[in-house]
Formats: C-alpha cells, sequence, structure tokens
C-alpha cells in the first residue's frame, strides 16, 4: 500500500524523524476512539535544539522553524499510532506555546509555522482549530511547544 501522505512529504523535502521519547512522566499519544491526542512536542531533531526566548534569543524565524520541526515528530508520533498518515482524517486542534519575551506579542506568527505545514502536507484536512499563547518558560528552555488533537479513521 502506498503512504500518499510519505509521497507528499518527500516531494517537500521534508522526512519523518524518530519517534521521540517522552521528556516527563506522559505519553506521546492517548487515542480515545477516533481521536488522537497528542502530547505537546519540542523542537528537538537529534543535536538539535532551538531554545531560548523569543524575539532576544530565537528569531520569529528560527522559532517558525522550531514550529515546523515538532510538526514532524507529531507525524512520526501519528504514523507510529494509527500505522499510516494516510489514516488522518482531519487535524482538529492545534496549540501552540512560545516562549517569549513579555513585550512579545507575535505568536501567531510563530505558530503559523506549524499551522501552514500541516495544510502543506493535509490540505483542507490540515486545517484545524488553534490557540497561540505566550509562556514565562518551557520545558528545557525550548522556544515553542505544541500539541495536537487529530482524527482518524478506523
Amino acid at each position: 500500500m502506498t503512504d500518499r501522505i510519505l509521497e507528499k512529504l518527500h516531494s517537500l523535502g521534508l522526512t519523518l524523524p524518530a519517534v521521540p521519547a517522552p521528556v516527563a512522566a506522559y505519553v506521546n499519544c492517548v487515542r480515545s476512539g477516533n481521536l488522537l491526542f497528542l502530547s505537546g512536542g519540542l523542537p528537538i531533531d537529534g543535536d538539535r535544539k532551538i531554545i531560548g526566548k523569543v524575539p532576544s534569543q530565537v528569531s520569529i524565524e528560527e522559532a517558525k522553524e522550531g514550529a515546523r520541526m515538532i510538526i514532524l515528530n507529531r507525524l512520526a508520533v501519528i504514523r507510529e499510532e494509527a500505522g499510516s498518515l494516510d489514516k488522518v482524517k482531519q487535524i482538529v486542534a492545534l496549540n501552540g506555546f512560545v516562549n517569549s519575551d513579555p513585550d512579545f506579542h507575535g505568536h501567531p506568527q510563530v505558530v503559523n509555522g506549524a499551522s501552514e505545514l500541516l495544510v502543506a502536507i493535509f490540505g483542507d484536512k490540515g486545517k484545524h482549530s488553534r490557540t497561540a499563547l505566550g509562556a514565562a518558560a518551557l520545558p528545557l528552555n525550548v522556544a515553542v511547544e505544541i500539541n495536537l488533537v487529530v482524527e482518524v479513521e478506523d
């Protein structure tokens, strides 16, 4: 069986990383019926980490890249749970948290990195409800954290 979404990723020059291990006492994903509730992902890919406050230590563009990194690692979790990314029926909700300076108000710009990538990959199935918030601090001092709710086929 061909995995059309993996082919789409490759056409965009992207590959899925290995499923990241949780960094604390939680699991990457809980399934309830046809909904997957994905824990917050961090912008970590091997030795590469995007850490620090936005925008004083991390540029908006670098934080957006971190949001895209997170989506790829969350897609790896979805694929592991559902068996194929082709089973994604709808990206339902995305919650983004930005480790931001107190006077920064561009949280939506950062989280757009994730939202835009989901639509590029899944088309209309990638459109979702969303929250984009600033945070005083995030785990491991990362610049951004994102969680998802995803509907999948049986």
